[in-house]
């Protein structure tokens, strides 16, 4: 009886060999990792200037790593803007308003372009699509006339109301609904003698949550973000969103920049409070609607 041959011992190496990412992959991470600290080093050095005095962030080279000044730039802030925190409230409420009117009406409106049959849909659905293809600052004039006309201005309505329903929201909608929502299911509530809207608030409503909820969450960073538009209608500081308030620290002679910084920490906590609780439903509304 022959024996067994010895087990080479290239074998463990060739496997180890074939374990290892491809180059391409390799540059692909670094890629990702490169871009990835792009985009984040922006954040982390507003929060470690928000800790450093105004000399100490114009030095050369800037600090990297946090200071001990973070209470005087907060002071300053306050001192500076003393309405700081009606501003953040006013943030809240335009924000919530904003988001609460979109999920409504584009959603709506997604029902009826997705399921109702009527003359004209797609032509209107496509004239409603060209809009996004219109520059944002084209509507500023316009927009302003008509809050002038009817007496908004200064009012955070002008901002809510042109707000209220945006195209990119029909659309979002339009394509779940399609791929979420069976026809036979509405058609055999029709059968039933239910309404277009209750069809749409009994049946269509409680499939579409999770576009509901990027939706949601698309809108309000959008609305808190939101800067040309109260410049333009705003024009009572007390009456200002948070970040045209901190915006107007820089007209004040020398700027505070690190009072700025803390400002700035306090205005973009709560959207990456929100976007790290609801990532996993944003990425699953997006891609959700792609496939039926």
């Amino acid at each position: 009886m022959s024996a067994l041959p010895a087990p080479s011992a290239a074998l463990p190496r060739r496997t180890a060999a074939r374990r290892l990412p491809p180059p391409a992959t390799l540059l692909a991470l670094l890629l990702v990792a490169l871009g990835a600290l792009l985009m984040l080093a922006p954040f982390y050095l507003m929060f470690v200037f928000a800790t450093h005095t105004d000399s100490a962030i114009l030095s050369l080279p800037p600090p990297l790593w946090f200071g001990d000044a973070l209470g005087d730039n907060l002071r300053t802030l306050v001192q500076r803007l003393p309405a700081l925190w009606q501003n953040l409230g006013y943030s809240v409420y335009v924000a919530l308003a904003i988001t609460a009117l979109n999920l409504f009406f584009c959603s709506l409106a997604g029902y009826a372009f997705a399921l109702m049959d009527f003359p004209g849909r797609e032509r209107l659905f496509t004239a409603v699509l060209a809009t996004l293809l219109l520059p944002a600052f084209l509507g500023m004039i316009p927009t302003v006339m008509v809050m002038s006309a009817f007496g908004w201005m200064n009012e955070h309505r002008a901002l809510i109301v042109p707000g209220a329903c945006g195209a990119i929201g029909v659309f979002l909608m339009r394509q779940y609904i399609r791929a979420a929502v069976p026809r036979d299911l509405v058609d055999a509530a029709r059968l039933d003698g239910a309404g277009e809207f209750g069809i749409y608030w009994r049946v269509v409503l409680p499939v579409v949550v999770p576009a509901l909820g990027t939706l949601g969450l698309i809108t309000f960073i959008s609305a808190w973000n939101n800067f040309v538009g109260p410049l333009v209608v705003l024009s009572d500081p007390e009456r200002y969103t948070l970040p045209l308030a901190l915006r107007s620290l820089q007209a004040t002679g020398q700027a505070p920049w690190g009072a700025i910084c803390a400002g700035a920490a306090i205005a973009v906590l709560p959207l990456m409070l929100i976007f790290a609780l609801a990532s996993r439903r944003l990425i699953e509304g997006l891609s959700a609607g792609a496939v039926k």
